[in-house]
Order: structure tokens, then sequence, then C-alpha cells
């Protein structure tokens, strides 16, 4: 799962004013014009960072399993440039905030979305990279708090874009360990590497297979058939899910304990199967076997859609999203009413082939294989329809698979 979006990119733009606003029409030119505009000069490096989605295989992250994610044509711009002192400025654009970092000093403050960047810094220094003070103005079209892993892009663009300006000599992969890292620690979000690994490392039409553990990993060809790709943004974040994520984490982590009293050699319940579950399963809560059975069923889950996907099976492969629903829903618990609607919205459509919550839960967004030819009229009824439901505007996103993080200028 990612870090996971919706538990906490809700609070990456949101520190202590009013919505989160995405720039209607953002570029990397009008991010350059912004850099002036800030700074007074021009910007010396340019950097696109991506969102993404992940086609199925949430929650296995931080459980060392298997996910099938991809990079998306949703991002942040950076624009950059040294300024001759141990300070660090930031202008985020899409929220009109600033902020500052001081080298020699990086702690916490209340700007979530500068803890970020605070944590990337500091990664490069512990690892003895000669780095100094820069002024960065960003912003973008990639939406905040719908699971599309914003706040993954923001530390994905910000360490490329320090790594090319100071000749750091890190790989691609090498950013998303570091920016990995930086959340684990420096934001204490014990999240797995999904989100990192694909902004930076995606392939324009290819699912990224990633193995957690080994962050060995193949590209699969995203030929969805005569089907799309549609988001469906629910708007909603319940407060819940800031606090549940930890505990699905801890409960994961206890039911692996237990195994590994009859099994040493469990490391994470990528290594259990269900039989496992079930022999042991009256020494477990009852919470604590429903969350590790989902978990081990989407392990399972994910090597068979990339079969699905390969053979171009979409039917099938839609039916696994379903049950990763709802698993999601009913063993995971990380599911909200508005998006059980929307996903039983899907299911009662024909020509949607599956449908599921897409990042942590609690929110965010829907991601759904349709037809071609019935994604406008799909849309523009779930749209009705959950107006009429909840009085809420949903919205909708149609994505390309897209090139991860990379040089612009």
């Amino acid at each position: 799962m990612r870090q996971s979006e919706s538990f906490f990119e809700i609070l990456l733009f949101s520190a202590s004013q009013g919505e989160y606003e995405i720039m209607q029409n953002g570029n990397h030119a009008s991010i350059q014009a912004i850099f002036q505009e800030k700074f007074g000069r021009q910007a010396i490096l340019m950097i696109r960072a991506c969102g993404r989605i992940n086609l199925i295989g949430e929650h296995t992250d931080y459980n060392d399993g298997y996910v099938l994610p991809a990079a998306i044509d949703k991002h942040l711009y950076f624009a950059i440039a040294e300024n001759g002192t141990s300070t660090c400025r930031f202008w985020a654009e899409d929220i009109k905030e600033a902020g500052e970092a001081d080298l020699k000093n990086l702690i916490k403050g209340n700007q979530l979305w500068l803890n970020y960047l605070r944590g990337i810094l500091q990664e490069f220094q512990l690892d003895g990279k000669d780095i100094r003070g820069v002024d960065v103005a960003f912003g973008g079209d990639l939406p905040i708090g719908a699971g599309v892993s914003s706040s993954a892009a923001l530390e994905c663009g910000f360490g490329w874009a320090l790594n090319q300006l100071f000749n750091a000599g890190y790989s691609k992969s090498d950013i998303a360990l570091v920016a990995h890292h930086s959340s684990n620690h420096f934001m204490g979000i014990p999240s797995g590497i999904m989100d990192q690994f694909a902004s930076i490392m995606g392939r324009a039409n290819h699912f990224i297979l990633l193995d957690c553990r080994s962050l060995e990993h193949r590209y699969i060809p995203a030929d969805l058939g005569d089907y799309q790709i549609v988001l469906l943004n629910s708007r909603v974040h319940h407060e819940l899910a800031s606090s549940a994520y930890s505990e699905r984490v801890a409960e994961c982590r206890a039911g692996v304990a237990i195994l590994q009293k009859y099994y040493t050699d469990i490391k994470s319940l990528r290594d259990v199967d269900v039989s496992m579950l079930e022999k042991h399963q009256n020494e477990m809560n009852p919470t604590v076997f429903r969350r590790c059975k989902y978990v081990v069923n989407e392990h399972d889950r994910t090597l068979q859609a990339c079969k699905y996907l390969q053979n171009g099976e979409m039917q099938a492969l839609g039916q696994l999203l379903f049950k990763t629903h709802e698993g999601l829903r009913n063993d995971y618990e990380v599911s909200c009413a508005e998006i059980d609607f929307l996903v039983d919205f899907a299911k009662d459509f024909n020509g949607v082939a599956g449908a599921r919550v897409m990042g942590g839960g609690f929110g965010g967004c829907t991601i759904n294989l349709v037809k071609d030819d019935l994604v406008n009229d799909f849309v523009e009824k779930a749209k009705l329809a959950y107006y009429q439901r909840f009085g809420i505007d949903l919205e909708h996103l149609k994505v390309n698979i897209s090139d991860g993080t990379d040089i612009l200028l």
C-alpha cells in the first residue's frame, strides 16, 4: 500500500489552513514562472514527479509482498537552484505557502508537507552527501488525498532534484529507498516502499510487478484490451484513517509473531499460507486472524492478476478486484460507506469488469475497469447516484500510465 495516501496525504498540504486546490493548468512552464517571481532568478533544473495507481496488491507492501502499481500522468513539477546559503527555501504553489529548512538543524515543524522535504534532506546528510542550500518552487495537477501518492511524488521529485543538482550518484531505485527510509524514520510512518518505487521507476504503458522484499521487479504491458482505468475520487477522508494504518501494521505483526513460534523461517506474512493461518487460528485474536487472512489472500490475488493481465482476461482480472475490495471491507476493515457505495454501483453497472478501493482506505479513490465505449455513461451515472446519496460532487480521473519521475530541463 502506499504510505498510505488516504491516511497521510490529507495531512500533507492541509497543515493549518483550508482545502487543498490543485493548479488547474499546472505545468512546468508555470512553475518556472513562479520560481522566477518568488526567488528573483531562473531555476537551473526542472523535475517532473509522478503519482501512481495500484491495480492490485493493497496493504501487502509493508508485509514484504507483491504489488502491481504504475506511474500515471498526474504530476508535481519542481523548479530548483542553489542559493549560496545553508538554508533551503520552498514555495508550495498549490497552497500558496512558504517554508524553510535549516541544513544545520533538520527537525520536524508544524508544516507537515515541509517535513517530508526535511526528511529527504536529512537522508542525504546521513548518507554523507554534500548538499547545500536551495530554492524550490513546486506544484502541479496531482490530487491530494485521492490515493494516488502525492507524498511519494513530493519525496521522489525533491530527492531526484537534489541528486541531479549535487551529483550525489544515486540511481532511481536508490532514491526510492531514500524516500522510503525518510518516511519510515523521519516521518514515523511504518509504510512499505510501493509508492516511492512506482513514482520514480514507472514505465509508460506498463505495470510494475514489484517484490517489496527484494525489490526485484518486472514490467508487464498494460494491455487492457477494450477497457480503460477510471478513478472515482470520493472526496472524503474519514478521521479514523489516521490511526487505523498503524493498527493494521501492528495486527499483521502480531499474527506473524504467533506463527513464528511454530515456523522459525517466517519473517513476514509474505511467508505464510492460508493453511498455516487456519491451523493456528484459535491462538489468534479474531481480528488479527482476519487481517492476516486478507493479506495472505491478497498476495495470491496479485500474482494471479498478472497472469490474467498477460492473457488478456479482463473479466477474470476484474473479479479479483471485486474480491480484493470485499477483503478490504470485511476482513481488513478499511473501507467506508461512500467507497462501498461506489464499488457496489460499479458491480451493478454493465460494462465494468471490476472495481475496488485504492490506497489506504477510508476514502480516496476507487479504481474501475470500464469498457471504452461506456466510460462516459458510467461516470455520468455514478456522479448522479453518488450526489443523490451523499450530496457530494464526485470527481473522476482518466489517467494514462506514464514514465516515472525524471528531468525536464
